[in-house]
């Protein structure tokens, strides 16, 4: 049986991968999630897979040795996938030295940890053994004309906090795939969303205000453009560069689905008053007369965009769910998990919310 160690696996991308791979797999393979836990990272997200035999949680942080060590001693880890991560760009302009931590310092313990457990004494590594670094588009920095795309050679150019961190993260694989030849790949993506993502981001924030009849604020002049990915189909492209990559090789993952941020917001506006009944109460409050526009993000970055050409030619991924389906499968399912977003958004996120947003 086959051993994932998935860091971050109570988050939103790292619990849909550990659904995913559940659900394809079976008792296959045995999945070891660890997460610090932190605000994004909750358990609720993994509920309907907790008491299953070859599934095991460990509280622990990915900065802490002691404590990854001990994981690598106690399991025979084939497979890493490092989804682990301080995210949101907006906490990191208020924190960068959390995101530094986290992002930087963590992934150096994780590799260092991998490299002791899968070396040879002769400078090898154990056959099998993968390490899959989970990053982002947004190391790439920002595309000013339409028609241009990220490519795994464009020049790193990242312009928050955030960016910077995962930059630096993404080198240090780097060096050690160049430097060691350790087993690795590195991916970057586009934005996800779907099922248990955080509402910090745009598109659950939008969907939970949006059902409260709250204000919906948008960024600027809200023609920032992102490419968007069904977080169902990041998680099977991550299977299928572990089980068919190339080592050594970095591949972009992208929904082709680029469109503004305002033209989110008024995509979803849209759909929930095409889905919400006519005798719920909540179908009044949902209007895009609720659109407000507040101060721009600092160095928010014009435009993203994926190709994702390689791992298409390479490995046969491409993305299958497009906006107006994909929208709709994450609204019916924050329709059926209204408990679970009181829960998120309770105490602490308030705060937050009126920090980041002043409205």
């Amino acid at each position: 049986m086959r051993t994932y160690l998935v860091t971050g696996g109570a988050g939103f991308i790292g619990s849909n991968y550990i659904h995913y791979m559940l659900k394809k797999y079976g008792n296959e393979i045995r999945i070891v999630n660890v997460d610090a836990l932190t605000y994004a990272g909750n358990l609720e997200n993994l509920r309907e897979v907790e008491d299953l035999d070859n599934y095991t949680f460990i509280k622990a942080d990915i900065c802490d040795k002691e404590a990854i060590g001990k994981i690598f001693a106690e399991n025979d880890i084939d497979r890493v996938v490092h989804f682990a991560a301080e995210s949101h760009v907006d906490r990191s302009i208020k924190e960068p030295e959390v995101f530094v931590k986290t992002n930087v310092l963590g992934t150096a313990v994780m590799l260092n940890c991998a490299k002791a457990a899968w070396e040879n004494a002769d400078g090898s590594f154990k056959e099998g053994k993968k390490f899959l670094h989970v990053s982002t588009d947004e190391v790439y920095g920002s595309l000013e004309n339409d028609g241009e795309y990220f490519y795994e050679t464009t020049p790193y150019a990242p312009h928050s906090p955030y960016s910077a961190s995962k930059a630096s993260s993404d080198m240090l694989v780097r060096a050690y795939m160049d430097t060691y030849k350790f087993p690795a790949n590195i991916t970057n993506c586009s934005n996800n969303y779907g099922p248990y993502q955080f509402p910090e981001k745009l598109i659950p924030l939008i969907i939970n205000n949006a059902l409260q009849g709250k204000k919906l604020p948008v960024y600027g002049d809200g023609k920032n453009v992102r490419d968007w990915l069904y977080v169902e189909d990041h998680a099977k492209a991550i299977d299928m560069v572990q089980e068919k990559g190339r080592l050594f090789e970095t591949y972009n993952i992208g929904g082709h689905n680029e469109k503004q941020n305002i033209e989110i917001v008024e995509i979803i506006i849209e759909t929930l008053q095409e889905m919400l009944k006519e005798d719920d109460p909540r179908r009044a409050l949902v209007s895009k007369d609720l659109i407000t526009y507040v101060e721009d993000r600092k160095g928010h970055d014009r435009r993203y965009a994926i190709a994702p050409d390689k791992i298409k030619a390479e490995i046969g991924w491409e993305p299958e769910t497009m906006f107006a389906e994909g929208i709709r499968k994450t609204i019916a399912w924050f329709f059926e998990h209204e408990e679970w977003m009181k829960n998120v958004t309770s105490g602490s996120y308030q705060e937050y919310y009126k920090k980041m947003y002043q409205i």
